[in-house]
């Protein structure tokens, strides 16, 4: 008995006969349409999101198994979060919280590739996965969930395996993920008036110089890449900064 092994990457639900499925199944004649099919409904809970696939085919009988993957921890905690990107600043800005039941919902679906040998292991995995994207588990940094739950907080929704969240705690996750949302923007607008004060007290000196002030000002480094970029270096004639001149006054 012959078997080969087709590998891709598929949207969650939008499996098709296009590139790289359908050329990769043609040769093994195998009836694609139900191959996709099926790869479709076991994806069908991962929408918007990249899954691996595995197609076995019996090279003889045209027989076929699939087997589908998990999307990245990452992944999954920013679609629960519903989030595009993680932030850029995890430790300073918090962009989303999650509920231990979505926490839990996560290390379920990656039950086989966590590391941890008890789901409560698994959940401790995944919240420091979501604490390095800026991402809080029931209103608590990483460190502080992480505590919350040696300390048993949450052996009950643990143990029960709950995974689902009322319509109540899904508009009270949105509402905070708004206000969250407002805090990281008032803090943005402030840093950018410090640096743009500790700019312009500096007129004129190396752009070098300037960044060393941003950064002892704790001005986080995005806002010195919008406001000072790497290559903007001072030369006779040209400014060290936007709109300073390349030399001190004297």
């Amino acid at each position: 008995m012959s078997k080969e092994t087709v590998e891709v990457l598929v949207e969650g639900g939008k499996a098709t006969a296009a590139p790289p499925l359908g050329p990769a199944l043609g040769p093994l004649g195998v009836n694609i349409g139900k191959v996709v099919a099926e790869i479709n409904q076991k994806t069908a809970s991962f929408k918007n999101l990249q899954v691996p696939v595995k197609v076995i085919v019996d090279t003889e009988t045209r027989e076929f198994t699939i087997s589908i993957g998990t999307p990245p921890t990452s992944q999954l905690i920013k679609k629960e979060a519903e989030i595009d990107k993680g932030s850029p600043n995890p430790k300073g800005e918090k962009i989303a919280d999650l509920k231990i039941e979505q926490v839990i919902k996560i290390a379920k679906m990656k039950e086989d590739s966590l590391t941890g040998k008890t789901l409560k292991d698994k959940v401790k995995e995944v919240i420091g996965t979501a604490g390095s994207m800026g991402v809080m588990v029931e209103g608590m940094d990483f460190k502080s969930a992480l505590k919350a739950v040696n300390e048993g907080k949450f052996d009950k929704e643990i143990s029960s395996g709950k995974t689902e969240l009322s319509a109540e705690e899904i508009k009270a996750l949105e509402e905070e993920k708004k206000k969250l949302a407002e805090e990281i923007k008032e803090k943005h607008d402030t840093f950018v008036k410090q640096a743009q004060a500790i700019i312009k007290e500096n007129e004129g000196k190396e752009a070098h110089f300037i960044r060393t002030k941003l950064r002892d000002a704790k001005i986080p480094e995005e806002i010195i890449r919008e406001l000072l970029p790497e290559d903007n270096k001072a030369a006779p004639g040209k400014g060290a900064a936007k709109g300073a001149p390349a030399k001190a006054k004297k």
